[in-house]
Formats: C-alpha cells, structure tokens, sequence
C-alpha cells in the first residue's frame, strides 16, 4: 500500500514530461509546415527553396524585379485563334462596307433616276397614245373591245393629276414663302425641317396607297357588287395628296435655300448636323437583313431627293443672279459639303450596323439583286405593275410631287420667248428621252447580269400572287397554334440549306376546302440565316428537333418585302 502510493506521484510526473515533449513536437511540427509553405509561396522562376531560404526569397520582392517582370512576360495569341481572326474579319468588313454600299446606292440612284425621267419624257407620250385610242376606238366602230387598256388608265389618271396639280401650283407664290420662311429664327426653322422630313414620311407611306387604290378602282372587274367608294373621290383624294405633297417639298427646298443664303452659314451647319444625329437613332438598335433592306432604300430615296433639292436651290438662285456663272462657283463648296456629309452618314452608319449585328458585306449584293429583279420582271408580258409603281413601294420614292416641283420651279426661272427659245426646249426634250432610253438599256443589261449571278432567272416564270393565296398566307401569319400534323418537304435551297420543313394543313373536313398555303424556296432564298435560327435548321438525317415542332411564321424574301411593310428602325 505504501509503496504503490510513493510511486503514484513518480509515474503522474513522468505523464506529464512526456505529454509536455509530445506538446512541443506538435507546436514544431506545425510551425515547419508553417515555413514550408511561406518558402512555398515565395518559390519564383520554378526554383525550390526551404524554411532557411525564406529570407532569399523575400529579398527577390524587389522593384526592379517586378519592372524586369512586366517587361519580359509573354503571351501567345494563337491560344484564341478563333476570336481574333473573327475580330480581323469584322475590321475587313467594315472597310468593305463603303465600297460594296455605294454599289447599292449608284444602282438605286439611276432606277430612282429612270423613274424620275419617266414621267417627264415617256408619260406624256402614253398620255397622249391613250387619248389617241379613247378617240379612234369608237370612230372606227370596234365593238366588244376596251376603249383603254388597264396600263392606259393608269397613264391618264397620271397625266390628269400632274395638269391639275400644275395649275394648283401656279398659286403658290415661290417668293412669298422664300421671305416668310427667311423671317424666322434659326432653332425654329431647324425645327420646322425636321417636322418636313418627318411629314414627308408620312405622306410617301400613305401616298403611294392612294395612287394605288386610285389605280385598281379605276381597272379594276367590274361586278354586280360595288366594293369601292367610286372612281371621282379617289380621283380627287389623289389630286389632294400629290399638291400637298408638292408644297411640303417647296417648303423643304425653300428652306435649304434660306439655309445657302445666310451669311453666316449657321442653319446649314444645324441642318448637316441632323445627319449625325440620325447615326444615333440607328446604329444603337437591333437590325435584321430584311430591316436593313428598308434602311438602304429609305437612304437611296434620301438621297436622290436631296439632289433634286440642292438642284432646285441652284435653279432659284442662278435666276436672282441673272444666271451668272461665277455665283454657281460661290454656292459649289456648300452643295459638295451637303452631298459628303450625306455619303459620310450613310457610311458610318452602315459600317456600325453591320459591324452591331453581325451582318456580312455580301447581303448588298442581295439588295441589289432584289432590286433588278423588279426591274427584269416589269419587262414581262405577265407583269401585274409598273416599274415606277414597283420603285415607289420598293423605296418610298414617289416621283409625282417632285416632278410637279421641278416643272414649276423651272417653268418660274425660265422664260421661253422665240422660236429660239422653243428650239431649244425641243432638243433638251429629245435630250431627256435620249438619256431615258440609255439609263433604261444599261440599267436593264446589269439588272440581268444581278440577275443571273444570283440565281434568280427561274422566279421570273412564277405565276403573280393571288387573292386567294395572299388571304392564305395572312392567315397563316396570324395562326399561332400548333399544328396537328407534320410532314417533310424537300425543296431546293438556293442559299446552302439542305432541306425544309413545310407545317401541313388541319385535316378536318371544313377546312378542306379552303385553298392551300403555297410553299416555294423564296423563305430562304436572299436571305441567309440568323444565328439563332441555324440551331433550328432540321436535317432529314436527324428527324425533328426534340419532342415537337413549333409553329413558326416564315421569313419574308426580300422580293415579298415593300417599303412600308417594315419599318427600318423597328425592333420586332
């Protein structure tokens, strides 16, 4: 008993030595693993160094060590070949854009200008053709035929509106608003050409509908019932539009023609800056080929307007100089500034849109196709339009009330007195047809080349759209239900697709009757696919996309695709 309670205490010191040595062996342990990672994380240029070599390593951390750093660290670039090759192909793009977009604009150019032509040299012509026939037809007593072919109705509904509207014109006094225009300030003048340009929209928009109701009303198959309000309130709706039409540009003109005036130049420079300001409200939105198609027409009737415009002031002040050839000197270094500022706008907005959306300098080339394709297809026999009629829905440019325009700014600036004078008017006459006739053979031998390199030829075989097959197809567009059958169609896919899917009709038997929703390759055909829409895009190999199909409405070809079908800065 006593000896085990003398060792008791032995033992319980022993304990305690050898917990407090295991207790230091630990704190030694963890302070070397402590060391070793500070040596760690101050290894430089892949070389080791222990718990001694930390004071080595914290004398690297040094200034010049991290300048030498800085100054010899590398990187390879072909890491992210991908994305830097597309960041090079976009540069080229751009710098592609202004060539490839003023190939577009020549070409618009002269279709606007052979449309422009059109009504002063072959329009009379027909008018007076039409007139002749209207006469001749019933002396000759040739029963059961037209007095006037369809085409001829139209050419002299034309020529009515352009002698009334002239002799509505003629009450208008050019010098009066040139003074009452001059006496404003110069924000409120900006002002008023901005509401112009906006009003002048407008009226191409709803313009072009009246013409063209006028038009069909007065072709149009007569039947037991009446559909119309009749041929003399379209008629005279359609004298209104076009001398409204013509005083909102007199106004335009005039006021660029305050602008020229002015000694200091200020409201030209406020009204060249709103160019710059359209780069703002385009360039910043999201735009699709078919959108960017209406911004490039809405530019080239833009365009061409403004040179009639700048062409018009010219005209007026010449005649207050009394045709002086020195002061066309004074006003050509503000015509070339308007003219570069325009084409520079056009540019830089389109490089940056393109550039935005990630669009390929090619789909002008498209654009232009689309646009021969009009020209080619009005030389048919089958041709359901006049060409002037297809570049005013095409553009927005109806020629009209700037013809009407031009015809009184120069009949007011030139007197023509003698048989001189009248000599003289004749041979710029037969000058103007001459110029019509070449501008029509060079513009319709490219238009077949575009043609043809586009691989379009087949499309001008295709029978006209027709009523039953427009109502088909609307209400296709407004039915968003799923269909309840599918089947596949093979079609011939012009722009590198392989196949499509067509979306088959209900089989109930009310539908049976009504007509079939015809379907062709012009859904793809000029119009390439987005990104999103090639994830869509269904091989026959691989069968549909997941579970089900859903109903989509197809794209519109561009040849499907009027002026005012889409707005240009519109964000669907």
């Amino acid at each position: 008993m006593a000896d085990s309670l003398s060792t008791g205490p032995g033992e319980e010191k022993e304990k305690e030595k050898v917990d407090k040595e295991r207790d230091r062996k630990t704190v030694r342990t963890d302070k070397n693993k402590d060391d070793d990672g500070v040596t760690e994380s101050l290894r430089f240029n892949g070389k080791k160094s222990d718990a001694r070599g930390q004071n080595l390593n914290l004398s690297d951390l040094s200034l010049a060590r991290f300048i030498t750093t800085e100054l010899t660290r590398g990187y390879f670039l072909e890491h992210n070949e991908a994305k830097y090759t597309e960041r090079r192909e976009r540069v080229y793009t751009c710098l592609r854009i202004p060539k490839e977009l003023e190939k577009l604009m020549t070409f618009g150019f002269f279709l606007c200008l052979d449309t422009f032509l059109y009504v002063f040299t072959l329009l009379p012509l027909r008018v007076i053709l039409a007139l002749l026939r209207l006469i001749t037809v019933p002396c000759c007593g040739l029963r059961g035929s037209r007095l006037l072919q369809p085409a001829q109705v139209c050419d002299v509904l034309k020529g009515f509106i352009m002698v009334l509207c002239y002799s509505m014109m003629s009450y208008v006094d050019y010098s009066m608003m040139y003074h009452l225009i001059r006496g404003q300030s110069v924000i409120k003048l900006y002002i008023i050409y901005n509401m112009l340009e906006v009003a002048d929209r407008l009226f191409s928009a709803f313009g072009q509908d009246i013409l063209d109701a006028l038009y069909w009303t007065a072709t149009e198959p007569k039947e037991k019932k009446r559909a119309h309000i009749g041929v003399i309130p379209h008629f005279l709706m359609a004298v209104l539009y076009v001398f409204l039409h013509a005083i909102l540009i007199m106004v335009q003109a005039t006021t660029l023609n305050v602008a020229f005036n002015s000694h200091n130049k200020s409201l030209l420079t406020i009204m060249m800056s709103n160019n710059f300001v359209e780069i703002k409200g385009s360039v910043f939105k999201k735009f699709e080929k078919n959108n960017l198609f209406q911004m490039s027409n809405s530019d080239i009737k833009e365009r061409f307007t403004n040179y009639i415009l700048l062409l018009i002031v010219c005209l007026r002040n010449m005649e207050q100089f009394s045709w002086n050839p020195d002061h066309l000197w004074v006003l050509f270094p503000d015509v070339i500034m308007v003219i570069f500022s325009e084409v520079a706008v056009d540019v830089v907005k389109h490089a940056f849109i393109t550039k935005f959306n990630d669009i390929s300098a090619d789909v002008y080339g498209e654009y232009r196709a689309s646009l021969a394709f009009d020209l080619v297809s009005s030389r048919q026999k089958n041709a359901y339009t006049d060409y002037s009629d297809s570049v005013s829905r095409r553009m927005g440019f109806i020629p009209l009330p700037l013809a009407l325009l031009l015809i009184k700014v120069v009949t007011s600036s030139v007197r023509i007195q003698g048989s001189l004078s009248f000599m003289c008017v004749l041979l710029f006459y037969l000058g103007m047809i001459t110029l019509k006739v070449l501008n029509s053979i060079v513009l319709l031998g490219t238009s077949c080349t575009f043609v043809r390199d586009a691989n379009m030829e087949e499309k001008l075989f295709d029978p006209p759209p027709s009523v039953a097959s427009s109502r088909a197809n609307s209400r296709a567009h407004r039915n968003k239900s799923v269909p309840t059958a599918l089947h596949q169609e093979p079609t011939a896919d012009k722009a590198g697709l392989s196949q499509a899917f067509e979306v088959a009709q209900p089989t109930d038997t009310a539908e049976t009757t009504a007509p079939t929703i015809p379907k062709s390759d012009s859904d793809t055909f000029l119009t390439t696919p987005d990104e999103e829409d090639d994830d869509k895009i269904i091989n026959t190999d691989t069968g549909l996309e997941g579970d089900a199909l859903r109903h989509r409405t197809p794209k519109k070809d561009l040849l499907e695709i009027d002026r005012f079908t889409i707005c240009g800065n519109r964000i669907d």
